[in-house]
Formats: structure tokens, sequence, C-alpha cells
């Protein structure tokens, strides 16, 4: 896969502790708020571009709404605000990367909102050092590992953890409150309901080269 690789600042370590080493081996990476961050490209679904989603009453602010993908409804959520920061400001290279996340005995399709996608990275088990204890900014649990390039560092996340259990049980319910809901509007569309809905406008899926 070959993406532009945009630069950032490395993020400041204090100390280090050991956490459980993450893997070697491949990780997407993208840019938020200046900062470089990586995720296993073994939970990674697909890139897509940026459509504004359809908003979700009654979920924590940081989820920022639903997408329709190829018929399936997926919630996306701004990670800045999951990591208690501002919300991402929207920009031409804004993009939303759809990930697999584990959710009890199942996976659940999950978008997280990102400034940019750089690069996918081959990593080794020499670059990559146990998770800060503090000095990152980010709560450590989220943290799988800091991957040392000649660019700096970048912050691995352990996906399964930026969500809590009862928070992807919270999306794939309304997720799929949201999928019912659609199916019900729309056979009502051929019994003569007067009511006019809008469906969720499928979301824009971007090439990736391989």
């Amino acid at each position: 896969m070959n993406f532009p690789v945009a630069q950032a600042t490395a993020p400041q370590i204090d100390v280090l502790a050991a956490v459980g080493q993450p893997t070697a081996g491949q990780y997407l990476t993208f840019s938020l708020q200046s900062e470089v961050f990586g995720v296993d490209i073994l939970g990674v679904r697909e890139i897509i571009g940026y459509a504004r989603p359809t908003t979700i009453p009654m979920m924590p602010g940081f989820v920022h709404g639903v997408i329709n993908l190829r018929g399936h409804v997926v919630p996306v959520i701004d990670l800045a605000q999951r990591f208690g920061r501002t919300a991402t400001e929207l920009r031409p290279r804004t993009c939303i990367v759809i990930l697999e996340v584990g959710a009890g005995d199942t996976t659940q399709a999950l978008g997280i909102l990102v400034d940019a996608v750089n690069a996918v990275l081959d990593l080794d088990a020499g670059q990559i050092e146990p998770a800060p204890s503090f000095g990152i900014g980010l709560q450590r649990e989220f943290i799988e590992g800091m991957a040392r390039t000649d660019a700096g560092f970048i912050i691995l996340l352990d996906v399964s953890r930026v969500l809590r259990a009862e928070d992807l049980a919270a999306l794939a319910q309304a997720s799929a409150g949201v999928t019912q809901a659609g199916a019900v509007l729309r056979a009502g569309a051929f019994v003569g309901s007067p009511r006019r809905t809008q469906a969720i406008p499928p979301a824009r899926t971007m090439e990736v080269r391989t």
C-alpha cells in the first residue's frame, strides 16, 4: 500500500514501563492533531473519504454518527474527542479508517475520524518499546507501545481498549436500531406511507493500492 507520508511532531516520553510488548508487523499510520498514531494493519478493513455521518441521539459526545458502508450501518467516533481533546477539525485530507474491533465473541465494524492517513510501515520488534507510564497525554491502557522511526515516535494504539465493552455494545445496538428503522421506513414506502424519509447516503471508498 502506498500513501504520502506526512511529517508530525514526535510526542515527549518521560518514563517507559513494560505493559506487554506489541508484536512486529505492519501498521497503518495516521496523523491526528500533530501526532502520529499506528494501528495493526490486520485490524484495518478499509479507508474511506470523509462524508458527514448521520447523528444518533443519546450517544457519547465522541460518537460522530453513523455511515452507510455498502448497506451496513457503521458507527464513527472522533478519536481526538475520545482522548479527551478538542473535536477533529475537518480538512481536505480528513478521512475515516474502518476497523474491525472485538466486541465479546463477535467483531464490530467501527470508523475512526483522523486528520490524514500517512503510510503502512513494517516495524521490527527492535523498533517497538513498551507503553509509557506517563507524559504522553493519553490514558495508558489505550497505548500498545511506541515505535521508533527516523521521523520520531509513533504511538501504537490498542484499538480494543480505546472503547470499553459497554461502549462497543451501545454502538452495536444503536447501529442495529438505525438499520431496523431504515428497513421499516423503506417497507412503509411500499404500502403507501405518506412520510418521506432520507436514507443514510453511502460512504465513498478511497482506492488503496497494494
